[in-house]
């Protein structure tokens, strides 16, 4: 097993990754920029090494710099977490030729599912079912104009070389065509450095399901069940839950052996996910594969008892899957809430400052993987994800209750979040009793309910400004004997207290 790692990532997943080390009697190795000086990611691991680019992102891609680091400071493995470098196979084979480990999959692994096209061919030979569309990016417009014609309308724009809804656009008749696919072009090129793009018939709000799958270089494979990802705003996931609604046993057999396939097609090693499109006739259809752990690993965790993070270490330094398939089981029901510094009264826009004060909920099955604390200063620089709130109960609706209640007491001041609008979103009947898809947030949830809650939000912040006043206008009073008026406003004080 290795001594000592390096976590090429930062805030909440690099505690998550630190933790899992830690308890493997794993030594672990922070890198920061200068305005992460002072995250507790940098603190909670054993070793921290600055790094330097002229843009705070920048220094978290420069592959150069985080290998010299990890060599410096004696890490025999790299985890790059998720995002920044973790699907770049460029990295993956200069850590390898660096004689580094890395913790994740082999280059050449990463390059056949990263690209949107090679992967939907590799999909197509290995017999895994894709939704119709092209293998190959689009040449012209009258290339694409034509192959919509023969697929039909509506159809799905999607970059290449894509992920996280950037260069996708939906187009529902031939006169939208031009401009969405020069739209789509421009935002591939800006977000990727590629302007390929292709496309795919649109599978109108279908569910997101997506099937975690793991494999050792021994040749053991297994599948850790689904989770449901359809709780989307702008193709950006926001709730996530294991397992589906709508998923009977039958069904998750057959998507979790054709994603073992799928898996084996491109010989992959350590944790992955394969995404599926699900239609309302039960039809599924690969959409991708993330070839790293995913933000919404811990709802997976908390049905099965295996720690992915772990396993992908274990993995990597040569172990074998501490399970097998006929091991698993589903235990009880997990949902999971990504907290964002954005402001859901103001067209969600992202919000910076520095966190005032910090409350987080807790209690039996509750669990909060969280990169800030009192004093954290949330920047420009990066995604707004400041937490994730995570709830298991015996059943859906006791890790709805669950989550509810920690929502309700989940307390962050100095930047805005989406508390409100998540606690709006459990509370909505079609979302709680299983009646939703990934259209749910465009068509049938009332973003107009938001600005009753603010209304809400305004009265309650008058009446604490209101408590103030009284208690420090009590303090100058003397304390009258009248039971009745003193019993109603010890009512008022607990209900505010309450509130804050």
């Amino acid at each position: 097993m290795f001594k000592r790692i390096l976590i090429a990532n930062r805030g909440e997943i690099a505690i998550r990754i630190a933790r899992a080390a830690r308890e493997m009697s794993i030594e672990t190795v922070a890198i920061y920029h200068e305005v992460d000086k002072f995250m507790p990611y940098v603190s909670y691991c054993d070793y921290a090494y600055q790094i330097y680019s002229e843009t705070p992102k920048a220094a978290y891609l420069d592959i150069q710099q985080i290998i010299d680091v990890a060599k410096r400071s004696g890490a025999e493995a790299i985890h790059p977490g998720y995002g920044f470098l973790s699907e770049n196979a460029d990295f993956a084979e200069a850590v390898e030729n660096a004689g580094i480990v890395f913790i994740g999959p082999k280059a050449r692994s990463i390059r056949a599912m990263g690209s949107k096209t090679k992967a939907r061919e590799l999909m197509a030979k290995a017999g895994v079912p894709i939704v119709p569309g092209t293998k190959e990016p689009l040449r012209s417009l009258d290339e694409a104009k034509e192959i919509a014609e023969s697929i039909g309308y509506p159809i799905l724009l999607k970059a290449s070389a894509g992920g996280g809804g950037k260069g996708m656009k939906a187009v529902r008749n031939s006169t939208e065509l031009e401009e969405a696919f020069n739209s789509a072009k421009r935002e591939a090129l800006k977000a990727f450095a590629d302007d390929a793009i292709y496309i795919e018939k649109l599978i109108e709000n279908p569910k997101h399901i997506e099937i975690q799958v793991i494999a050792d270089s021994h040749g053991n494979y297994a599948y850790l069940f689904e989770r449901d990802c359809s709780i989307q705003r702008r193709h950006q996931k926001v709730i996530e839950e294991a397992p589906s609604t709508v998923l009977d046993e039958q069904l998750r057999q057959k998507m979790g052996q054709v994603a073992i396939e799928a898996a084996k097609a491109c010989d992959y090693v350590n944790a992955g996910t394969i995404e599926f499109l699900l239609d309302k006739n039960k039809n599924f259809y690969f959409l991708e594969m993330n070839t790293r752990l995913q933000v919404e690993h811990p709802v997976t965790e908390m049905i099965t008892g295996i720690d992915l993070a772990q396993e992908q270490i274990s993995i990597a330094a040569g172990k074998q899957l501490s399970f097998r398939q006929e091991d698993l089981r589903i235990h009880g029901h997990a949902v999971e809430c990504r907290i964002y510094a954005e402001d859901p009264f103001n067209g969600f826009l992202p919000d910076i400052g520095t966190i005032t004060y910090l409350r987080q909920p807790g209690g039996y099955g509750v669990r909060v993987d969280s990169g800030v604390e009192n004093g954290s200063e949330i920047s420009m620089h990066f995604d707004p994800m400041i937490a994730k709130l995570i709830t298991w109960g015996r059943d859906r609706i006791d890790a709805l209750n669950k989550m509810e209640r920690c929502l309700l007491n989940y307390r962050i001041k100095g930047v805005k979040t989406i508390i409100p609008f998540l606690i709006a979103v459990i509370r909505h009947p079609e979302f709680r009793y299983g009646y939703f898809d990934t259209g749910f947030l465009e068509n049938s949830f009332d973003f107009s309910i938001l600005n009753k809650m603010k209304e809400e939000n305004d009265e309650i912040v008058a009446a604490i400004a209101a408590y103030g006043y009284r208690m420090t206008s009590q303090a100058k009073r003397p304390i009258y004997s009248n039971n009745k008026i003193n019993n109603k406003w010890k009512e008022k004080q607990l209900m505010i207290r309450r509130l804050i």
